[in-house]
């Protein structure tokens, strides 16, 4: 499989994207965004394509599946982040030095981006609009199981560029293929920055593999600890939300720790839970706790694997912990720095919980289903980063740049 050639066309087309001005760059988001309205069924006829190889019972299944609605709603994505203020040659710091030289830190593109991701065709168009705006080229490598989708729409995509009088390669897709992924993780000279996004076998795969820089989007194993102060109402809402707005997604809630003052108040907050037909993985306390409330086919006893595990699903574990301290070594020993959740009305749990877990977002009173690019006011995602250096958490316009610095002098030498 010759994939040379898609690196090096990625990396030909830097240049001229580095260099369009942010109107173009608008203009290039919208015209794929009004492309991908039009050409609507098309695009559906291929995800059905896709979807037929697919078991619905896979919880990969509705991640792949793009509705009309859908569809619309990652146009309108794109049309926001055409609207946002370039993050492109911003000043983020400057100094002028005892000697006169005049130093300024500005943001650049990191120049070609790569994205391996799995059975998710919107990541297809979230990416190229951010890459787009922030002056990147992006290479797409999407899985097999979305081939004919992902083809689909970065075909949309080449041909607003082409229409726009922008290189067609600002865009490269990957064969489906698992060799593309290697051959990608391992283009030094010609790929600046990779970023996984997907399950933990996919970022443990890349880790393992990458020898270019990669900015890992880790798995979601979320919590949310009920305090003995938390309001009734709200831990029902955000334990509601949080397990079932959307079970395939990475800030979906898999734990619920229950102070053991809140115990016999567990089979209310749960109880919304069962019309979705959520299964339950509870220790001793819970079941006692849920017995004759909840449905007895939905509650399982808890092993330890039922802790640390993203089920991707409906379903959840759940435990008693005896205080805040508990809560917080459970997260510590069991999250994934993903999204962490405190519902309490006692606003020294509170700030000790946002305080002390570590994790890319940390909330209090609130689902962690608002753990996306969209929801934070970034038009989309690239991913959610769950490491520490250079980005972290929802992926949007700045952290698509890095920085270089810019002296000017007027004939000073060093001694």
């Amino acid at each position: 499989m010759d994939l040379d050639r898609f690196f090096l066309a990625a990396k030909a087309a830097v240049p001229a994207v580095a260099a369009l001005s942010d109107a173009v760059r608008g203009n290039v988001l919208r015209a794929v965004a009004d492309a991908v309205d039009a050409q609507a069924d098309a695009v559906l006829a291929a995800n059905a394509a896709d979807l037929a190889r697919m078991d619905a019972a896979d919880p990969k299944f509705d991640r792949l599946k793009l509705t009309r609605e859908r569809l619309a709603g990652v146009a309108a994505d794109m049309r926001r982040v055409a609207e946002l203020p370039s993050p492109l040659g911003k000043t983020i710091a400057e100094t002028t030095r005892p000697n006169g030289l005049k130093i300024r830190k500005i943001s650049v593109p990191f120049g070609v981006v790569g994205v391996i991701y799995e059975a998710r065709p919107n990541v297809t168009l979230d990416v190229f609009g951010l890459c787009l705006k922030s002056g990147n080229v992006c290479l797409l490598k999407g899985a097999r199981d979305a081939a004919e989708t992902n083809a689909a729409l970065a075909e949309i995509v080449r041909a607003a560029l082409r229409r726009c009088g922008v290189p067609a390669d600002a865009c490269v897709l990957l064969p489906p293929e698992r060799e593309a992924a290697t051959a990608l993780l391992r283009a030094v000279g010609n790929v600046d920055l990779v970023v996984p996004r997907g399950s933990r076998a996919l970022i443990d795969f890349v880790r393992e593999n990458a020898r270019v820089p990669v900015i890992e989007t880790g798995a979601g194993v979320c919590h949310v600890f009920l305090d003995t102060s938390a309001d009734l109402k709200k831990a029902r809402d955000i334990v509601l939300n949080a397990k079932t707005r959307r079970v395939s997604v990475c800030n979906a809630l898999d734990c619920v720790l229950v102070h053991e003052g809140l115990c016999g108040k567990i089979g209310e907050i749960f109880a919304p839970l069962a019309d979705f037909r959520v299964r339950i993985f509870a220790d001793e306390k819970i079941r006692a706790a849920l017995a004759g409330t909840y449905p007895a086919e939905l509650l399982e006893s808890a092993a330890e694997e039922s802790f640390g595990t993203e089920f991707l699903d409906y379903k959840m574990s759940a435990r008693v912990v005896p205080d805040l301290d508990a809560a917080l070594a459970h997260i510590a020993a069991f999250g994934s720095k993903h999204s962490e959740c405190v519902v309490a009305e006692d606003e020294r749990i509170c700030g000790r919980f946002l305080a002390e877990v570590d994790a890319a977002c940390v909330y209090a009173n609130a689902s962690t289903a608002f753990t996306d690019g969209g929801e934070f006011g970034f038009g989309a995602e690239v991913g959610i980063s769950t490491q520490k250096l250079h980005a972290r958490g929802p992926m949007g316009l700045p952290e698509l740049t890095t920085y270089k610095y810019v002296v000017r002098g007027n004939g000073q030498i060093r001694a």
